[in-house]
């Protein structure tokens, strides 16, 4: 495991481009789980959740490289962190600072890549718990030549559009989309690096920035494909949410030994 927290070097053009690298952007706090520590560090089995993100990435037989975005004061922290954590062997891990938002972020993140990497899975540190099999499928649909993918599940709730309101009162619903033509997209996110770079380059982060690098794909015109997600690639936000990963946890360990 790479003990570096400074960025790769440029890429070099006459690289064989043939790796798969993730970046996992963990510069937020992640307010909706209450003060405290930001929610990427928030633990988990006695272990921060941004460990088992980067273990999740780094279980994967396709991911060689992962990079971990951390807050723009805290890398030397992270990597610290994760040196006292362990990490499967023979995937290097890299720590670099990240933005304001989590634009920015993946945005460092990408150019933090060596030359030799031709495909990026962007994966959100709060889903700590996706399987490996759907890290593999993501980078497969990839590889295949897909230029984005994303993992999700149907949606079993109707969903209405509404026309918004504050402050609790009533709002109008406007529409009831088709419930079969409905997805909820998870992480980690594929895309072919250079697809995701330009889509970066061209879309300038406004406000808080773009929470998800397929839409920006989808703003580009190119398509964006989906493969199955997983019930356990569930993102933590808030308290009840943190109960339930620590019973999927118990769980894994009782019976798979995870």
């Amino acid at each position: 495991m790479s003990s570096s927290t400074s960025p790769s070097p440029a890429p070099d053009s006459s690289a064989t481009t043939t790796r798969t690298a993730a970046v996992i952007p963990a510069a937020g706090r992640g307010i909706r789980l209450g003060p405290g520590a930001p929610k990427a560090l928030r633990a988990l089995g006695g272990t921060p959740m941004l460990v088992h993100a980067v273990r999740a990435m780094a279980r994967s037989r396709a991911v060689s490289l992962v990079v971990v975005v951390a807050p723009p004061d805290g890398a030397p922290q992270v990597r610290t962190l994760l040196d006292d954590h362990a990490l499967p062997d023979g995937t290097e891990v890299l720590v670099v600072p990240g933005g304001d938002t989590r634009q920015d972020s993946v945005r460092l993140g990408l150019a933090a890549l060596p030359g030799d990497v031709a495909s990026v899975l962007v994966h959100d540190a709060a889903r700590p718990l996706v399987p490996i099999d759907t890290v593999d499928a993501v980078a497969a649909a990839v590889r295949g030549g897909a230029p984005a993918v994303v993992p999700a599940l149907p949606v079993t709730d109707t969903v209405k559009e509404v026309d918004p309101r504050t402050g609790g009162a009533p709002e109008p619903v406007v529409g009831t989309p088709v419930r079969a033509r409905l997805r909820a997209v998870q992480t980690p996110q594929g895309f072919d690096r250079a697809t995701l770079a330009e889509a970066h380059r061209k879309f300038a982060a406004e406000g808080d920035g773009a929470t998800d690098d397929a839409g920006m794909v989808e703003r580009l015109g190119l398509p964006v494909v989906v493969v199955p997600g997983h019930e356990e690639a569930f993102k933590v936000t808030r308290p009840l949410d943190l109960v339930l990963a620590e019973a999927v946890l118990a769980r894994r360990r009782a019976t798979d030994g995870f």
